[in-house]
């Protein structure tokens, strides 16, 4: 393969594909069937032309037709004038307008075959068109549904590297860091009431023991008396602790 070839088909393989880039598949659709209404109208107006000429064919030919049957009139009526020569003549006349007919009409004939055939591919282009019409609004939905489904696609491949979306991403995360602090704030300022609670829950009782013991101390050394656990119980009187206290010892050395 030439340096020449290689480059030729290196060249017009980009054009192509510059091409086939640019091209938009829903003006491509609207000038193709323009292109074909453009045809349909050419394709009409041959027709039209095929027609006219066939019809100016037809007339010449009737014409000659007339033509011939008038000559041979004319050499009947020289011949019965016994006018020989002028009858050859009008039959000379006859043979070449019959000739001029007989070739008229063969090319109407011609016509006629040609104008058919220029008709029916009148009517298949014009069902083509129809159908291509119809088709192109349903190829044109789909083709805008296609792009936008591939600039949706576009949009969500692209969310991960957006900076707004990171961004946003941040902010997610440094709210949901405020509200963790908040919360541990919040448990820890409840932690320390409770405990303030249960500090002055306990320090009653305290205060309470407090209270009884001074009011007892208050009767004298002779009012002590344990705490009364039932009603038949009397209070206990200091002297009779030390005598008894006093007994043990004695017991003791006695060992």
């Amino acid at each position: 393969m030439g340096f020449f070839d290689r480059l030729s088909r290196l060249v017009r393989a980009n054009a192509n594909a510059a091409v086939s880039s640019m091209e938009d598949p829903v003006k491509i659709l609207d000038q193709s069937v323009a292109d074909m209404q453009a045809d349909l109208v050419k394709l009409r107006q041959a027709v039209a032309m095929a027609i006219a000429s066939q019809k100016r064919l037809r007339n010449q030919a009737d014409q000659a037709e007339t033509q011939s049957r008038t000559w041979y009139e004319r050499a009947e009526l020289a011949l019965k004038k016994n006018e020989e020569d002028l009858a050859r003549e009008a039959l000379t006349r006859r043979k070449t307008f019959q000739e001029t007919a007989t070739s008229l009409s063969n090319q109407v004939k011609a016509q006629e075959a040609q104008v058919e055939t220029l008709k029916k591919s009148l009517v298949a282009l014009e069902g083509k068109i129809a159908e291509a019409r119809t088709k192109k609004d349903m190829l044109k939905a789909r083709a805008q549904a296609a792009q936008a489904q591939q600039q949706l696609q576009s949009a969500v491949n692209g969310i991960g590297t957006n900076s707004a979306m990171a961004a946003f991403e941040r902010m997610e995360d440094k709210v949901q860091s405020m509200e963790a602090t908040s919360q541990a704030a919040a448990e820890l300022a409840g932690a320390d009431l409770e405990s303030q609670f249960a500090a002055l829950e306990g320090g009653s009782d305290v205060d309470d023991e407090l209270a009884s013991l001074r009011q007892q101390l208050q009767g004298g050394p002779e009012a002590v008396a344990l705490p009364q656990a039932d009603d038949k119980v009397q209070p206990v009187k200091v002297a009779e602790v030390d005598q008894d206290l006093e007994e043990l010892r004695r017991s003791i050395d006695k060992l």
